[in-house]
């Protein structure tokens, strides 16, 4: 076996030395969901001073041996969701995009075709994702707040979003759940959210100069229908579609026609839920 190894320098403090060879194998329960040969889980890591560091680590334990085999013949590329991934924040990161930090990633191939990851990303201390943040604001404060609140938030969702397409590279789940915020912004509102909205889940990232505008309408069509939530409304919906295209580009902004596209996509997310929701 093979692996590819990544770290913050102060990963082996808290994990030890030997991390790759048990971070496969570690019982992590905290938060524990699992799907599909994956898992994530809250893990608290503490150094021999009685200092801790928590992250959510993310393992693959099942990938594609179409994927190993890559790996074996092109062995300076990452084929891995956690490698992937850890490039991907390490990119956004140096950027400018607020992002978590990541600690630590590894990718081990082999013996055969058999091809592991996993990747441990720094908890967001203190925040919350906007599903749950907006319609906790909306209830928290005076309508005349929330409706400042709610402006420069969505203002920021719509610069992240121009920031990353005008680059042409495309989140590819850009759902509200991806987006935290500090639980304190709700309960003492900043004059302004700008750089104080954090990105996650990066794994997906991509770039397209070929084809972008579809890439556009799937990203907001993701954004769009996500944003489902108490306290947001269609008018809401669409300043967000115009602050996205009102802003600097730098070069080609999407053509407006492209609104239409986005918004039927939402509606196409939406009724694929409903279909698949479970019964009352």
């Amino acid at each position: 076996m093979t692996a590819v190894l990544r770290c913050a320098p102060d990963w082996p403090r808290f994990a030890g030395d030997d991390w790759p060879a048990r971070v496969m194998s570690v019982t992590v329960t905290d938060k524990l969901h699992e799907k599909q040969g994956r898992s994530i889980a809250r893990w608290t890591l503490t150094d021999a001073s009685g200092g801790t560091l928590v992250v959510f680590l993310k393992r693959h334990f099942v990938l594609p041996a179409a994927d190993a085999l890559k790996a074996k013949l092109y062995p300076q590329r990452a084929w891995s969701p956690g490698l992937c991934e850890w490039e991907h924040l390490a990119w956004a990161a140096a950027e400018g995009f607020p992002v978590p930090r990541a600690v630590a990633a590894a990718e081990f191939r082999g013996p055969g075709l058999k091809l592991q990851s996993m990747l441990a990303v720094e908890e967001l201390a203190g925040m919350l994702p906007l599903h749950e943040a907006v319609p906790l604001a909306s209830q928290s404060l005076n309508d005349a707040t929330f409706a400042l609140w709610k402006r420069s938030l969505f203002t920021e969702l719509a610069r992240l979003s121009r920031e990353l397409h005008r680059r042409r590279v495309f989140h590819k789940d850009l759902y509200f759940c991806h987006f935290y915020i500090r639980e304190a912004d709700i309960t003492h509102p900043p004059a302004d959210l700008q750089n104080r909205v954090v990105m996650i889940d990066l794994h997906r990232l991509a770039h397209h100069r070929l084809g972008w505008q579809w890439f556009v309408v799937k990203d907001m069509g993701q954004l769009l229908y996500s944003s489902n939530v108490p306290g947001v409304t269609d008018a809401d919906r669409h300043q967000l579609w115009d602050d996205y295209r009102r802003g600097d580009w730098h070069g080609v902004a999407p053509p407006e026609g492209l609104r239409r596209f986005a918004f039927a996509k939402a509606r196409r997310y939406q009724r694929h839920h409903d279909k698949h929701a479970p019964a009352p």
